[in-house]
């Protein structure tokens, strides 16, 4: 070896050493890159092209040593053999190197893609994740909304003091309110079964008006304010208004109907007496005008009559005569005064006054003046009932008309009760009077209180005795209430008000 070559020989002997220690420095740093980051591409393909060269820097760098080394002890044979291997490896490398770069520009297309597959499903997760959160509110908004809109329709529902009705449409009850089935039934408690799943038309007075509120609702899909009967569970009845609509269920009920029933029985009783009022003010007006006109000739009939009396004979035809005569006037002036009283709308004084005191004070005048020998009178006092503010003369009057009716009733044989209450929902006392005669027939109930009409026989009754009695109750506030059936009796109740509680004692 010459000595000029030796520069290029120590050139070529430590390129190679050192190309060998950067291509396995550069696969060790590209094989920890690599496990880092398991699925980067960039990376792969770092740590193929570092693996390639460093078996590249291997071949190439063993290549050359083993040339000088063989060229340096004359065996030029040797290298000769080799050096086909040596290049075979390298053209392999380069191979690789090629395919392995082909093969990223690929690569990196495909992945370029997933990225953006990968950003676009993570925008779609981020959308989805905010719409979730989103969703969570407005399903507690909405839920929050729906439980206050049902706690509101529910109170209604409860509180309302109509009757709120839901039923299928053959009339099977699904859901009533507590004032409907107080209004048609008492509770399990009373002995009654439960209403819920019963049939609406049981508690309908007559079962044909279900046939009628049916034909409604399927002609024209409602039914508004109309007017049945219902049937209350003491087997009363009472006059209700009544609306429905048809409506499909949410659950699997089918078509189900929902009813509106108020209860008009108070204003029909209202309108009646109101129409009794009228009435009663326009005989009232006839009638006074009536009784001043007669009231004077009466007057001077019967002072007259007196007067001729006082000069007879008590034993005389003439005498007995003159007697019928006052008799009769006096019956006319008896009526004349009925009338003067029911026509009489001024004011009377009312003081507070023991509605139990005045039972009794009328009790004793009418045994004494009334042949009660073989009737009895019975008192059934509640005890501390409150002073009534009254006025004690005119609630006389009506008791005494009540009893007089009633010992008529009873027609000389039978009981009459006196019976007092307090009802304190209506803040009222109560006074009934029954007895146990004849009654009083159906179709004369709605009668009993017109001014003059009576069923006594004629002479015997003016029928006014109950229309002042009215007027009377009525000019205290106060109502009065009949209960009758033919044979059984009959019982009147007075209602008037309890003192205030500011009024003196």
């Amino acid at each position: 070896m010459t000595d000029s070559l030796i520069p290029i020989w120590s050139v070529d002997v430590i390129g190679s050493i050192l190309m060998i220690v950067f291509a396995f420095l550069s696969f060790g740093a590209s094989l920890r890159l690599k496990r880092k980051n398991s699925n980067n591409i960039i990376v792969t393909y770092l740590l193929w092209v570092c693996l390639t060269l460093f078996v590249f820097a291997i071949s190439r760098s063993a290549g050359h040593l083993l040339k000088q080394i063989f060229l340096l002890v004359g065996r030029r044979d040797l290298w000769s053999a080799i050096q086909p291997v040596s290049g075979a490896i390298n053209t392999f490398t380069f191979i690789v190197v090629a395919s392995a770069t082909l093969f990223f520009e690929r690569s990196w297309t495909i992945y370029g893609t997933i990225l953006k597959d990968r950003q676009a499903l993570q925008n779609a997760h981020e959308e989805l994740l905010y719409l979730n959160q989103n969703l969570e509110q407005l399903v507690e908004k909405r839920t929050e909304a729906l439980v206050i809109s049902e706690q509101k329709y529910r109170r209604i529902f409860e509180v309302s003091k109509d009757m709120i009705l839901v039923t299928r449409k053959d009339g099977r009850i699904l859901n009533i309110n507590p004032a409907g089935k107080d209004m048609i039934a008492v509770d399990q408690a009373g002995g009654m079964d439960p209403i819920d799943n019963q049939s609406f038309q049981n508690f309908l007075s007559n079962p044909e008006n279900w046939k009628s509120i049916s034909r409604h609702i399927e002609d024209r899909g409602f039914i508004s304010s109309e007017e049945f009967d219902l049937l209350l569970a003491d087997g009363t009845r009472r006059r209700v208004l009544l609306s429905g609509s048809l409506a499909r269920s949410s659950s699997d009920e089918g078509e189900i109907i929902h009813f509106l029933i108020k209860d008009v029985e108070q204003r029909r009783l209202m309108q009646k007496q109101m129409a009794q009022a009228d009435k009663l003010a326009s005989i009232g007006e006839l009638s006074s005008g009536i009784a001043h006109e007669i009231n004077n000739p009466l007057g001077i009939i019967l002072g007259y009559t007196q007067l001729l009396i006082r000069g007879e004979n008590p034993e005389s035809d003439r005498f007995n005569d003159l007697k019928t005569i006052e008799k009769h006037v006096q019956a006319c002036k008896t009526i004349v005064e009925d009338l003067l009283n029911f026509a009489r709308t001024s004011s009377t004084e009312k003081a507070n006054t023991n509605i139990q005191d005045v039972i009794q004070d009328v009790i004793g005048f009418v045994r004494h003046h009334s042949n009660l020998e073989d009737i009895q009178i019975k008192t059934h006092f509640t005890k501390n009932v409150p002073a009534a503010v009254i006025n004690e003369k005119k609630i006389k009057q009506v008791l005494i008309n009540l009893l007089m009716n009633a010992i008529h009733a009873v027609d000389r044989e039978g009981t009459i009760t006196i019976a007092t209450g307090l009802n304190r929902s209506s803040n009222r006392i109560t006074v009934e009077v029954s007895d146990t005669g004849h009654g009083i027939q159906k179709e004369n109930l709605s009668r009993i209180f017109d001014p003059f009409f009576t069923t006594k026989p004629t002479g015997e009754g003016t029928g006014l005795g109950l229309s002042v009695s009215y007027g009377i109750i009525k000019g205290h506030g106060g109502h009065i209430s009949v209960k009758s059936e033919p044979g059984q009796g009959a019982a009147f109740t007075l209602f008037l008000p309890i003192t205030p509680p500011d009024s003196g004692s």
